[in-house]
C-alpha cells in the first residue's frame, strides 16, 4: 500500500476541531466529549501551536493533581506537533505515530492546517487495503482454478 493520505482526508467530514491556547483544559475536554474525539488542534489564529489530547489531560493534569478548570491548554499541549503533508503515505504516517507515540497527525499544506489523520484512520485504511487485496486474490484464484 503506497497510497497517500489524501483519500483518508476525502472521506472525512472536513471539519477540524480546534481550541485556543488560553482556553481551559476543562473547556477543551468538554469539546472533545461533545464531538466524540480524542484530540484538538491548538491554534492561535491560523497558526498551529500544538495538539492537546485526552492523554495529555491524564498525564499532565490528573496525575499531577492539577485542576482542569484552572489549567490552560497551553500548559499541557504537545508542542511542536508531529505533522504530515498530503503526500505522506499511510505507511509513513503509521511509522510516525508508532515512533513518536502519538495518535493524531495534523496535515499541513505549507503553514496551513488542512486536516487531521488519526491512528484509527490509518488502521482502517490498512484493513481496507488488505481486504481489497484478499478479494483480488480470491478472484484471480477462482478464475484460474474454477471449482
Amino acid at each position: 500500500m503506497a497510497e497517500t493520505i489524501v483519500w483518508i482526508l476525502r472521506n472525512r467530514s472536513g471539519e477540524i476541531w480546534t481550541v485556543a491556547p488560553d482556553a481551559t483544559v476543562y473547556d477543551a475536554l468538554a469539546l472533545m466529549a461533545e464531538k466524540e474525539i480524542g484530540a484538538l488542534m491548538v491554534m492561535q489564529g491560523p497558526r498551529l501551536l500544538g495538539v492537546v489530547s485526552e492523554r495529555d489531560y491524564a498525564r499532565k493534569v490528573i496525575l499531577q493533581g492539577r485542576a482542569s478548570r484552572e489549567t490552560l491548554v497551553l500548559e499541557i499541549m504537545t508542542s511542536p506537533a508531529i505533522t504530515v503533508t498530503r503526500r505522506h503515505t499511510v505507511e509513513e504516517c503509521m511509522r510516525l505515530v508508532t515512533h513518536h507515540r502519538v495518535r493524531h497527525l495534523p496535515v499541513m499544506e505549507g503553514d496551513r492546517l488542512v486536516g487531521v489523520v488519526s491512528i484509527g484512520d490509518l488502521v482502517n485504511a490498512i484493513i481496507s487495503d488488505q481486504a481489497h487485496t484478499i478479494h483480488q486474490l480470491h478472484t484471480y484464484i477462482g478464475a484460474r482454478y474454477p471449482a
